[in-house]
């Protein structure tokens, strides 16, 4: 990453921590001990912060700074939904695709959050991929990734693999896969692979993640479920039959966060949602028009200690 972009991230993430600081000292009435454990910052930098917002002029009756609508949103979801960390990434226009603005806010709290001696499970997909030009890379010791679905036959970008070793290589980890297709043809077979081919050591280091970043699959046939071919165009619809409104993993999903009475359900390799769940920091990243309500279900399911997405998804979610 270039030197100014960094610059730029950085500054970015200074800004939006200073706005929240501010609002949650001169709104919320929050002491600065409490300001620094919800940022996860020390007190003297929550000082610093709030010194700072008062040279700029942001602090007046209200809060001036440019990100203040989107903290009060911010703060409305993580109520709504109990999760202890919202960010929203600003985002005008309802119709434009927000993964790129979603990406960079993604990016930039990855690069503060991962540290020597971690062991992070990843899942897949496009909003993810676009994490990785916005995440700056350090060399961590004793850091591994672990890719929570099974592979992808063709070579795309999107593929579980792919992701997992950039994302590793970012990091100078190691990764750790499983090597084998995301979906199968049968229980059966499913079955036979976890059992006699080696994949134990994988799907039990994912038993004992620290953080786990996770993405949400639309129903669309524009999905990048459905352009890897595993998903049909009969599997699709009879997925929409069963209530299916989006994935996590290729785990297909409804409104209210349950798993649909599918058979692509029983032929998914991937890490059970229910183990993920117990993992100590989860973070979901996802948005967009077509996914708001597979959003909600994914939340509903992961219940997330992050969530990472954009202002109209966002709005949508509080309306």
């Amino acid at each position: 990453m270039q030197p100014a972009k960094q610059a730029t991230i950085a500054q970015s993430e200074t800004d939006r921590l200073r706005a929240r600081a501010v609002w949650l000292y001169h709104v919320e009435g929050s002491t600065q001990n409490d300001i620094a454990t919800q940022l996860g910052i020390s007190r003297v930098m929550v000082v610093r912060l709030l010194a700072d917002a008062r040279r700029r002029n942001e602090v007046r009756v209200t809060v001036s700074a440019p990100l203040a609508e989107l903290i009060e949103l911010e703060r409305r979801l993580e109520t709504r939904f109990n999760i202890a960390r919202v960010i929203i990434a600003p985002f005008a226009d309802a119709d434009e695709d927000p993964v790129k603005v979603i990406a960079a806010a993604a990016g930039n709290f990855i690069s503060s959050q991962m540290k020597s001696g971690m062991t992070v499970g990843v899942g897949w997909g496009r909003t993810l991929y676009n994490t990785l030009p916005f995440i700056t890379g350090e060399t961590l010791d004793d850091f591994r990734v672990v890719s929570l679905l099974g592979g992808i036959a063709a070579a795309r970008r999107f593929n579980p693999a792919e992701f997992a070793w950039q994302f590793a290589e970012l990091f100078q980890g190691e990764g750790f896969l499983i090597p084998a297709p995301a979906v199968v043809d049968s229980a059966e077979t499913k079955h036979a692979l976890l059992e006699r081919c080696g994949l134990s050591a994988t799907f039990e280091m994912a038993t004992k993640l620290d953080v786990a970043l996770l993405s949400v699959g639309g129903i669309t046939n524009l999905t990048t479920s459905y352009r890897t071919g595993y998903i049909t165009e009969a599997d699709r619809r009879s997925l929409i039959d069963a209530g299916a409104v989006g994935d996590v993993l290729y785990n297909f999903i409804d409104e209210n966060g349950n798993l649909v009475p599918h058979d692509v359900n029983e032929r998914v390799i991937s890490v059970n949602l229910s183990i993920l769940r117990r993992t100590a920091e989860r973070v979901l990243i996802s948005g967009g028009k077509e996914k708001r309500v597979a959003v909600r279900g994914a939340i509903k399911i992961l219940n997330p200690t992050t969530f990472i997405t954009d202002e109209q998804t966002a709005k949508a979610l509080v309306s």
